[in-house]
């Protein structure tokens, strides 16, 4: 076994004990801090690999402070986009009432749920950091300079791994057509 692959099954371990200890911790951290909570589970799962990118664990002294370091930084990033997303809503009482009191129509519903199964299957066939970039910027609302670093690539090699997912998805719906 390579040298590279023992670093990275120490820091795997590393790791791993660590949210053994901390997991349900951190879901109660993310749960009492954010506004979705259904959120709190991804948030916890982003810690972990946030942490799984550390390029020397055995330089961190209080691994527990610095854990719940990261996972303060991503409640803050979190707290941030949801500000955006909110602020970008115009919210119009009169259009919102008008909204409610109009039920989609089953059939209307049914396709809307095929096609969120089309675009997790579609995501599901790119390779991962084109699907992260998607995520990242769809979801999130990341831009191409934050994408970069969660990734660890430059903003240029983002904007081909987005140019090149979508080309994908517009390809296979084409096929669909």
């Amino acid at each position: 076994m390579s040298l590279h692959a023992m670093a990275d099954r120490t820091k795997r371990g590393f790791v791993e004990r660590l949210f053994a200890e901390h997991r349900s911790a951190l879901h109660a951290y993310f749960h009492r801090r954010i506004r979705t909570k259904a959120d709190a589970p991804d948030l916890v799962q982003e810690v972990y690999l946030r942490m799984l990118r550390l390029s020397d664990p055995d330089a961190i002294r209080r691994p527990q402070v610095y854990l719940y370091t990261v996972a303060s930084n991503l409640a803050k990033e979190h707290a941030l986009l949801d500000r955006r997303a909110a602020a970008r809503l115009n919210i119009d009482e009169t259009s919102v009432q008008e909204q409610l009191g109009e039920l989609p129509s089953l059939e209307s519903e049914l396709d809307a749920n095929r096609q969120t199964q089309w675009v997790r299957d579609e995501l599901a066939k790119l390779p991962l950091n084109w699907r992260t970039a998607v995520i990242l910027q769809y979801r999130y609302g990341l831009t191409y300079q934050e994408i970069a670093a969660q990734l660890r690539v430059s903003p240029s090699m983002v904007k081909k791994y987005l140019a090149r997912a979508l080309d994908r998805c517009r390809r296979d719906l084409a096929r669909l057509e």
